[in-house]
Formats: C-alpha cells, sequence, structure tokens
C-alpha cells in the first residue's frame, strides 16, 4: 500500500466552545456545537477502527478554528513542516500544535515567512506534492515548502486553486496511488492529467472533500450518489456527519494529521 494513503497514526483536536465563532466564506448558520463533537467522536472513531494510533489534543478557546488541524502542518514519511496559516487569527495554531508533532518526529522544519500556506492546500500523492495557491497560499509559501521537501527528495507542483474555492483539497482528494476524487471544475485545469479521476456527481461537489485512511475512504455523509460511485469503484466508503464542520468551509482531511512515523 501507498505511503501516501496508509497511516500508523493521527492527531485531531477536540472541538473548542469558541468553534461558533469560526472563519467561513459565506455564512450558512452557526455550527451546533453537540452535533459538532458527535461527529468529530465518530471521526476519530473511524481512524481508530482501521488500526491507527490516534491522539487527540485538548481544546483551544483562543482559536476557534483549531479543531482544523491540517491547515497548521504537513507531515511526510521523512519530516514534518509547521504551517504559516494564511488567516491571521489562526497563525497561532501553527506554534500550538507543533509540541505534539516534535513529539514524534525528529525532524520538524517550520514556514518562516514572508510567505503564508496552509495544509487544505496541499494534496500528496505517490510521486509528488501538489499545492494549489489560493486565499491562504500564496507563491511565496510554496516556495519556501519546495526548498524544504526538496531537501527530502520530494518532488512539488505549484497548481492553482479555482476561483471562489477556499481551499486546492476543497475539490480533491487521493483515493489511492493512482486515483483522485475531483470535481469537474478542478480537473478542467488538467492538474491532474496522468492520474485516473473519479468525479463527483453533479451537484454533489461538496463532497470532494474526502480521505483515503488505510482501508477505508472517510466521507462525508449526505452525498448518495457520489457514495454509490466509489462504492461500485471497490472502494470500502465510511460515512460520518460534516454538516457542522461544513458550516466553517471544513471537510474530512480538515480533521486530522495522518502519518506514519520515521523509523
Amino acid at each position: 500500500m501507498g505511503l501516501s494513503y496508509t497511516f500508523t497514526h493521527a492527531i485531531c483536536r477536540a472541538p473548542s466552545n469558541s468553534i461558533i465563532d469560526g472563519l467561513r466564506a459565506v455564512d450558512t448558520g452557526t455550527p451546533d456545537l453537540d452535533t459538532f463533537r458527535q461527529h468529530h467522536a465518530d471521526y476519530v472513531a473511524a481512524l481508530r477502527a482501521t488500526g491507527a494510533e490516534v491522539t487527540v489534543l485538548a481544546p483551544l478557546e483562543e482559536f476557534p478554528d483549531s479543531v482544523f488541524v491540517e491547515d497548521a502542518a504537513l507531515c511526510l514519511p521523512k519530516g514534518a513542516v509547521i504551517m504559516r496559516p494564511g488567516a491571521p487569527s489562526r497563525l497561532g495554531e501553527a506554534l500550538a500544535i507543533a509540541p505534539a508533532i516534535a513529539e514524534t518526529y525528529g525532524e520538524v522544519r517550520a514556514i518562516e515567512g514572508p510567505g503564508f500556506i496552509e495544509g487544505g492546500d496541499i494534496l500528496v500523492t505517490e510521486r509528488e506534492i501538489l499545492v494549489g495557491k489560493s486565499a491562504r497560499t500564496d507563491a511565496d509559501g510554496v516556495e519556501e515548502l519546495r526548498a524544504i521537501v526538496s531537501d527530502w527528495g520530494y518532488t512539488l507542483r505549484e497548481l492553482q486553486t479555482p476561483p471562489d474555492v477556499l481551499h486546492f483539497k476543497t475539490d480533491c482528494s487521493l483515493l489511492d496511488a493512482e486515483t483522485i476524487l475531483t470535481t469537474r471544475r478542478l480537473a478542467a485545469s488538467g492538474c491532474f492529467d496522468g492520474y485516473n479521476l473519479i468525479y463527483t456527481e453533479d451537484d454533489e461537489e461538496a463532497c470532494a472533500n474526502a480521505i483515503r485512511f488505510n482501508d477505508r475512504v472517510l466521507f462525508p455523509a449526505g452525498f448518495p450518489r457520489t457514495a454509490e460511485t466509489l462504492d461500485k469503484a471497490g472502494y470500502n466508503v465510511t460515512e460520518i456527519g460534516n454538516s457542522e464542520a461544513a458550516k466553517l468551509d471544513g471537510g474530512m482531511s480538515c480533521l486530522s494529521l495522518r502519518f506514519t512515523p520515521p523509523a
């Protein structure tokens, strides 16, 4: 199985009471805290059911969006990189998660700036690291990350996130070594040439952000036609409620850092 979707560990952070004040591109309502916590518990349980060791960090009330840990770091087999989030209110999240990552990784580097980059704009495949520039990730951030991962032997390819899409991975997910789940609007750019593509069904673009985690695809509930497409393609789909995270532009990948520690 591929290194880009086979993991032994994950880090999550419990939702804070302040999450109701989290950032959102469009206001579709205030998240219900109890429902959010139940969905998060289901998510953690699904990760653990694959045999992974999952660390759930304490909530951070001073950072409403800190449940979305993926934006704060990038965990690779050869090392970890602390990100520099593009939203000013989220800058402290990266510093807060660094100690938990340092407990596992021998080498932890950091994006120092002046650029910005968030994990939600980074898709790691077996052959390369795809990074989409967005409102939260700029060219300087991409170039600083390129320099870091090049030292570890990785190839980085810079792309462009579609207009009005928050993160690159809002519109795509890795399903296996050669296959990507994507919206048609993202794939139309040609960014996935050479990969096998499975498209989200019409009017179900919001489910493009899923996770291949070991033998499962963790998938947001409420998108039955795309879930059926994945099932027919042979993927083991586990549907998890995501209605409250979605109100804060959050998806399946946003809620965890997934990795296998260096030997």
